[in-house]
């Protein structure tokens, strides 16, 4: 019997996460998932019925939790300024970055989707939803430029969240936050 516990759910979700995140997807099983969410072994295959189906979830969860808040998503919207946009991409990579575990884990997801049909159908949709978001957002910002400028910070700014993440002794936050600022007045034509 599939139990339907939401708040289980997803405590087991963000355990699969700290699992990803710590051993690996080959680390990911449910006797892993079950000690770190501290439950009863058991319980996860109670919630999913095979590997494939926890890490379609546990993407679709990370997704959940890396959301910008209400007050980011509303500072995205209309008219914006090189300095708006630099402000934003900074709160996209400290918010990113400050849920490490979420990042390393999503790595992981995206090596297996390589494997799994599924997997990689639902990360393509969100990536995808994200950067058409993104590319409409930058359309009604007023900014000079096309998506190329959103593709071009989109791919710069997720190498620097790896290299702060994975090699946190390349670029400090100071450094980080010069870079954004760099990244952001070489990605947007000059008006």
């Amino acid at each position: 019997m599939v139990r339907t516990n939401p708040e289980r759910r997803n405590a087991l979700l963000d355990a699969s996460i700290e699992v990803l995140a710590r051993e690996g997807a080959r680390g990911l099983t449910f006797r892993a998932v079950d000690q770190e969410a501290g439950v009863p072994a058991g319980t996860a295959s109670n919630y999913f019925p095979n590997r494939d189906a926890l890490l379609v979830q546990t993407g679709n969860r990370y997704y959940e939790r890396l959301l910008p808040s209400d007050e980011a998503l509303a500072k995205s919207r209309g008219p914006q300024t090189r300095e708006t946009m630099t402000a934003l991409m900074t709160e996209v990579v400290d918010r990113v970055s400050h849920f490490r575990a979420g990042y390393l884990a999503s790595l992981e997801l995206r090596l297996e989707a390589t494997r799994r049909p599924e997997l990689q159908a639902l990360l393509t949709e969100r990536v995808r939803a994200d950067l058409d978001f993104n590319i409409a957002n930058y359309r009604e910002s007023g900014l000079p430029g096309d998506e190329n400028a959103v593709i071009t910070l989109y791919l710069a700014l997720n190498w620097l969240i790896l290299d702060r993440l994975t090699l946190p002794g390349i670029f400090d936050e100071h450094q980080a936050a010069d870079l954004v600022r760099t990244l952001v007045d070489r990605a947007l034509p000059q008006q």
